[in-house]
């Protein structure tokens, strides 16, 4: 199995830059003398035109395009100022767009996106739809639904952040979702709207081996504080969970310990399969993925500090996995990290580094 190429990718504005209106803001600087831009939360889609786009966390989500996932352009952000019902729902919050997820469905592209901010569960997905998205195209714009769910501080014990739409096999729609608190969430949603959910959140993936209350997360020793009213659940370092379905399995993608961090990140992505796209999803060894499970896909090695956030595609028959990673040769920028996958006879997943 021959390793694609690393791909494009943006660097991180400067955080000066998050405060100002994004008429105001400068462009963010591209890396094209060796090919390996930078980027963060990808995930892809095949537009009409043939050509890959990678949307990414950045000021109104930021969009590449590649013909061939080789060489890569930039393209017009989804959203050219931060919706506004999120700027009022999300405390902070100012345009710079987390997590986005990309998908098609009679005949409109579906773009949910995280409003938030760092270490906080005061968050909120949303919904953006397309006919296209070749921005050259006459019927291309993007359009805000709005709201699908949000959490609430010290009242919900999940994040309403890192969506991913999945669909069963008789196409009843669900939202996959979640980082840190009580671990990975899932809900049904309308087959109307693709919007509304029909079911409370509930965890089908975690780091420990117990569920965390209200009072837990609430209880500041039982978190490490990273600034003023800012906490993470140090014992869930969970987050941006992707299902995919295969066979008679689906299959549920997460990433463990820390982002964000360059060379200090230390993320990690693993996996486990369930018959049911509710769960209870098993790894290798058979340990549910909420208590605890977790079969290792990729992590740290000796090219990069962490590698997460992950999403797999089948194209042309050919399953690709594309995720993030902190490279060790940029002093830890994070880089599109791009694979294939194939599977063994009993179903697991084979890699090649």
């Amino acid at each position: 199995m021959n390793k694609l190429p690393l791909i494009l990718a943006l660097t991180l504005l400067p955080l000066a830059a998050l405060a100002q209106p994004f008429g105001r803001r400068e462009p963010p600087q591209w890396r094209t003398d060796d090919g390996t831009p930078f980027v963060h939360d990808p995930v892809m889609a095949r537009g009409e035109d043939g050509k890959y786009y990678v949307f990414c966390t950045g000021m109104g989500v930021q969009v590449l395009s590649s013909p061939d996932l080789k060489e890569w352009s930039r393209e017009p952000s989804v959203f050219t100022q931060a919706p506004e019902w999120a700027e009022q729902m999300i405390r902070g919050y100012r345009g710079h767009t987390w997590a986005p997820d990309i998908s098609r469905h009679d005949g409109l592209w579906y773009l949910y996106y995280s409003c938030s901010t760092f270490g906080k569960n005061e968050s909120a997905i949303g919904l953006a739809v397309n006919k296209t998205l070749d921005p050259t195209a006459d019927d291309y714009g993007w359009q805000d639904r709005g709201l699908v769910i949000a959490s609430r501080r010290h009242k919900d014990c999940w994040n309403a952040i890192d969506p991913n739409l999945a669909l069963d096999e008789e196409g009843q729609p669900y939202l996959v979702f979640g980082s840190f608190w009580d671990g990975i969430q899932l809900v049904r949603l309308s087959q109307e709207d693709l919007q509304t959910p029909l079911t409370e959140p509930r965890t089908i993936a975690r780091r420990w081996n117990h569920a965390y209350t209200i009072e837990e997360v609430d209880n500041p020793q039982n978190f490490e504080i990273e600034g003023e009213d800012t906490i993470e659940a140090a014992d869930n370092a969970i987050e941006a969970p992707f299902i995919i379905h295969r066979g008679e399995y689906y299959y549920l993608f997460v990433s463990q310990d820390y982002c964000c961090r360059g060379r200090r990140s230390t993320y990690r992505t693993v996996y486990g399969r369930s018959e049911s796209i509710e769960g209870p999803y098993l790894d290798k060894e058979g340990t549910r993925m909420d208590e605890g499970g977790g079969t290792l896909l990729y992590g740290p090695d000796e090219q990069y500090y962490g590698i997460g956030h992950s999403a797999a595609y089948e194209l042309d028959g050919q399953w690709l996995f594309l995720c993030h990673a902190y490279d060790k040769d940029t002093n830890g920028k994070a880089v599109l990290f791009l694979r294939t996958l194939s599977f063994d006879p009993q179903g697991w997943i084979v890699t090649e580094r």
